[in-house]
């Protein structure tokens, strides 16, 4: 994995981190995906290690917890 991925669901709390991320990072370093609008994605998600959203996967595979928008189980039904 070359990038960062940063998973969302869209909620206020994913989309304030989202920003504040950004600001931080360099934009193009960063995969951003709304498990929202992307739930066949929800598994690569939990593949990784996600137990909550909004979370940031590292190119070397560590899940950074940020803050807490919603259960990863919650945008499975």
């Amino acid at each position: 994995m070359n990038k960062s991925i940063f998973y969302h669901a869209g909620c206020p709390v994913c989309v304030s981190a989202e920003h504040d991320l950004l600001n931080l990072i360099d934009p193009e370093s960063v995969e951003i995906i709304h498990l929202g609008e992307n739930k066949e994605k929800l598994g690569d998600a939990q593949a990784a290690g996600l137990k909550s959203v909004p979370a940031l996967v590292t190119p070397s595979g560590n899940v950074l917890h940020i803050n807490f928008g919603a259960a990863l189980s919650d945008l499975q039904g």
